[in-house]
């Protein structure tokens, strides 16, 4: 269905109840967007965002369940008419420590979510964003995607199951005209970083959720074709660079850079 640009677009974000996705849900509001947040935790701070031009649509999502994402997408799309322009796939947790040490069924806990909750996110989405020509869909990757990360292993392989779907669906999706992205910042002061990791160590947390949001709205946003095209997008100077390196130096490069890096 053909909209006017000047008419309300509709964003739906999975996680969405802190950080992150907290933070691009009001910037989106801002932009007079209808937002969807949906997540496992309540979503406290809708009355905060009272003010700004959009509207807010909040409910339970649990991203392991099929049948969740079935019901979470039927309810608010029946707040837009039936139609989504952006997903923004954020919600995931991390597990820390060798992975000798890690309980199994943690590592079940963030595979379900990572992994199976992001596929399950983008498959859901995809009869909706397939509707309205120039859809987008913004997966929550990681800086621990450039280069497997000891300590939080699991979580580096599940942000580097992120970065191949991206990669897989850019293409599969481009018949159906939907941009599909990522983003891989370093770490930011969320819930995640508060780890025991030696790249946290070594290289700090200074992002904070903001940073990664205003990269966020501006994928969602723009209309510069390099960005429209670029699959995998960096949020600071630090993971551009790191990204960078890795991008154009062969793998023993690679395994003894981020040997140094982390210690």
């Amino acid at each position: 269905m053909d909209r006017s640009a000047n008419e309300n677009k509709s964003i739906f974000i999975s996680g969405g109840a802190t950080g992150i996705g907290m933070e691009t849900a009001r910037r989106m509001l801002a932009r007079g967007w209808t937002v969807g947040c949906y997540d496992i935790a309540p979503v406290e701070w809708g009355d905060e965002a009272a003010h700004l031009p959009g509207t807010l649509v909040t409910g339970h999502l649990d991203v392991r369940k099929w049948d969740d994402w079935e019901a979470a997408l039927t309810d608010f799309t029946s707040h837009t008419g039936g139609t989504l322009d952006a997903f923004f796939n954020n919600a995931g947790v991390i597990v820390d420590g060798k992975l000798s040490a890690q309980d199994p069924d943690r590592i079940q806990w963030l595979v379900d979510i990572n992994a199976v909750g992001a596929t399950y996110g983008a498959k859901a989405c995809h009869p909706y964003l397939k509707r309205t020509p120039g859809a987008v869909m913004v997966s929550m990757c990681s800086a621990s995607a450039i280069f497997g990360q000891p300590d939080v292993s699991t979580y580096s392989a599940s942000k580097f199951y992120v970065k191949g779907l991206t990669e897989a669906l850019a293409v599969e999706w481009a018949a159906d005209k939907i941009r599909v992205h990522d983003l891989m910042p370093l770490w930011a002061k969320t819930k995640i970083s508060e780890v025991n990791a030696r790249s946290i160590n070594t290289l700090g947390v200074n992002l904070v959720p903001a940073d990664i949001a205003e990269v966020a709205e501006r994928v969602f946003t723009t209309t510069n074709l390099y960005s429209r095209k670029k699959m995998h997008h960096t949020v600071s100077a630090a993971d551009t660079l790191l990204k960078g390196l890795a991008d154009f130096s062969p793998d023993i490069v690679k395994r003894y850079f981020n040997k140094f890096l982390v210690g």
